[in-house]
């Protein structure tokens, strides 16, 4: 059930929730509250982030809503020339390691927005680390299926199962390494990740390993304030930060989806989850051939969601029958781990961190606890796509936090986690809210479908049969999945009342976490 209160934190992992909780109890900020459960992730719920991890975040500082990105670039020394032979990226190893940036946004969002001391908003990640914590339930399964996949890279077995298995659920786990890093990043202000010890271990690793990444570029990173781009459907507007992320795909798809009537059908029936399957399609087959790092790209955000050209996309959609599309001819104009975080002063907190694959690339540089990401896999190895590798290029970012303005005013933040589902998710869910009028914990518990990289249309199992049944007969190839399932990923809503009450926070069943607040 949601919960209402003046302050409230949600997130994935019900411990990492209270110790945003617990911020904002000393008096903190909803930023402060946010970095808190942002760090505490990384220890209770390594399996889908960490401090080698990516991050972004959309904020309502009280008067204007902002962006941060700071996901991290490719290395200096990571040229096209170093994948010669692979017709793709690969997933694991130090060939898709880029730098990570998520320490980054911890330091930069405070410096602007937090009123505790920094290291403050360490202590209950430290504490956990050092002292143990009762592994949950999901975060358990999550990383029994791990094993396979990064048992034999580089640090991670005997960081992550050095009793040869996975922690069992209830299971106490340690962690002192990453302890002790959290410290010295507590300490240094982050200086010692970017610029000191960490950075020098990290750059040993890698040579040894061999590896892109070096101190130089660690030394380099920056988190870059950003406007966030939106669009508005039926009087609502869905925010997200701009490309190098996919959120983009999710305005797109609303954009496309505002051009039909969906009144008179059942939020669950085929014919609206045609509708916003068929539009989501159309959204991904000009967002992969787009979208990269804006610096590289051959299009603007603005032209991808002019409405216009979203509406000349929508007509390419057969209501009764699947189908398969190219990217569009773009009008040339003359132009993860997710949490939310409100305070009772109106300041709220959209953010997602993650090291993309579970663990990342596996690499884990030794007596750190730090686990590397594996987001340089999101680079394109086609010559000539603006996504290609490049030194110093952002990669294809799959992470998005979300947040909802109605008339100018915040309304919710709002995100959901998951790879390739992030943006389907975002449009499944607004979609529900305000085409159907559910509240937002009916919208996030409700059944999900997701277009799979494949081109197969996978179900939750609680999908209506008659549903299912339909969709396969309009030419889609439907996989009705099993649960528990990790493919439809995890959301969290904080909703604001207009009338300046308390917040509605709610979490999803489909993980550990919950909403908390007082």
């Amino acid at each position: 059930m949601p919960i209402f209160a003046r302050n409230v934190v949600a997130t994935s992992q019900h411990l990492a929730a209270t110790a945003g909780l617990r911020m904002l109890a000393k008096g903190g900020t909803a930023a402060d509250a946010a970095i808190a459960t942002a760090i505490a992730l990384t220890v209770v719920e390594p399996t889908m982030n960490g401090i080698g991890g990516d991050a972004f975040c959309i904020l309502w500082d009280g008067s204007r809503l902002v962006g941060l990105n700071a996901s991290g670039r490719a290395p200096a020394l990571m040229t096209r020339d170093r994948y010669a032979g692979l017709d793709k990226m690969p997933g694991e190893g130090w060939g898709a390691v880029s730098v990570p940036g998520c320490v980054s946004l911890w330091v930069e969002l405070h410096r602007k927005y937090g009123t505790l001391p920094f290291a403050d908003l360490f202590e209950p990640a430290i504490r956990y680390a050092r002292d143990g914590f009762r592994v949950s339930w999901m975060v358990a399964q999550q990383w029994q299926r791990a094993i396979a996949r990064l048992k034999d890279q580089p640090g991670w077995a005997a960081a992550f199962i050095p009793k040869g298995r996975a922690p069992l659920p209830g299971e106490l786990w340690r962690f002192p390494a990453q302890a002790e890093t959290l410290r010295q990043i507590a300490e240094s202000g982050g200086e010692a990740f970017y610029r000191g010890a960490l950075a020098q271990k990290m750059e040993r690793c890698a040579v040894d390993g061999g590896g892109a990444l070096r101190a130089a570029d660690l030394a380099a990173h920056q988190a870059d304030w950003v406007d966030p781009i939106g669009l508005a459907y039926h009087g609502t507007s869905l925010h997200e930060i701009p490309p190098n992320g996919q959120g983009i795909a999710a305005c797109m798809a609303l954009g496309i989806l505002e051009n039909f009537e969906l009144s008179g059908f059942a939020p669950d029936g085929p014919e609206v989850a045609h509708l916003r399957i068929e539009a989501m399609k159309l959204a991904f087959a000009d967002v992969h051939r787009h979208v990269a790092d804006p610096r590289h790209m051959e299009v603007t955000s603005a032209q991808l969601l002019d409405k216009a050209y979203l509406k000349s996309r929508a007509r390419l959609i057969n209501p009764r029958k699947a189908g398969r599309f190219e990217p569009g001819t773009i009008p040339r104009l003359s132009g993860t781990v997710y949490l939310g975080a409100a305070d009772e002063g109106g300041m709220m907190v959209s953010l997602i961190q993650s090291n993309y694959a579970g663990f990342g690339s596996g690499v884990v540089v030794p007596e750190t606890g730090i686990a590397l990401q594996n987001r340089a896999a999101g680079f394109s190895l086609q010559p000539g796509h603006p996504n290609e590798v490049a030194p110093g290029k952002r990669p294809f970012h799959t992470i998005i936090p979300g947040f909802v303005t109605k008339d100018g005013r915040p309304l919710a933040t709002f995100g959901l986690m998951g790879g390739g589902m992030q943006p389907q998710g975002h449009m499944q869910v607004l979609s529900r809210i305000v085409d159907f009028g559910q509240n937002p914990q009916a919208a996030i518990d409700a059944p999900r479908w997701r277009v799979h990289e494949s081109g197969d249309l996978w179900l939750e199992p609680h999908m209506p049969a008659a549903t299912a049944g339909a969709l396969q007969a309009m030419g889609h190839t439907v996989v009705m999945t099993q649960a528990p399932s990790f493919e439809f990923g995890s959301s969290q809503i904080i909703w604001r009342y207009p009338d300046g009450g308390p917040y509605l926070g709610a979490s999803e069943s489909r993980r550990d976490g919950a909403a908390v607040g007082f």
